[in-house]
C-alpha cells in the first residue's frame, strides 16, 4: 500500500513539475477585495497544491486522533467489563462454596438423626415380637 501511495504522489508531483515548466505566464489572484497578487501560474499552482496537501494532513491527524480516542474509550470499557466479570465469577464461586458448606452441614446433622432413629429401642421392639420368639 505504501508503494502505491508513493507512486501516486510521485505521478502527481511529476505532472505538477511538467505543468509548471510549460506555464510561466503571470496571472493575477485576488485574495481579498483590494489585495491582488501577480505571480506565475506555476508558483500559484504549487502554492495551492501545498495548501491542499497541508489541509489533507491536518484532516488525517484529526481522523487519527478521533480513532485513537475511540479505541481508548473502547479499551477502557473492555477493562471495566473484564473486571466486572472477574468480580461476578469470584462472587459466584464464594456463593457456591457457601452453598456446598451449607449442604455438608445439613447432611452431617441429618445423618446422625437418621442413625439414631433407626437404632432406637422402640424401633427394635417393633421389629421383634413381644414374646421374644423370632419367626
Amino acid at each position: 500500500m505504501r508503494a502505491l501511495n508513493f507512486l501516486f504522489i510521485f505521478i502527481i508531483c511529476l505532472g505538477l513539475v511538467l505543468f509548471s515548466l510549460q506555464n510561466t505566464n503571470l496571472a493575477t489572484v485576488q485574495l481579498i477585495e483590494g489585495v491582488e497578487v501577480q505571480a506565475p501560474i506555476a508558483i500559484e499552482l504549487i502554492i495551492a497544491t501545498g495548501f491542499g496537501a497541508f489541509l489533507a494532513w491536518i484532516f488525517s491527524l484529526w481522523s487519527r486522533l478521533q480513532r485513537t480516542l475511540a479505541n481508548r474509550e473502547a479499551s477502557r470499557q473492555l477493562r471495566q467489563q473484564e473486571k466486572r466479570i472477574q468480580e461476578l465469577e469470584t462472587n459466584l464461586q464464594k456463593q457456591l462454596n457457601d452453598y456446598q458448606n451449607s449442604l455438608e452441614t445439613q447432611q452431617k446433622t441429618l445423618i446422625p438423626t437418621v442413625e439414631v432413629l433407626t437404632h432406637t429401642p422402640e424401633v427394635l421392639s417393633k421389629e421383634q415380637p413381644a414374646d421374644g420368639v423370632v419367626g
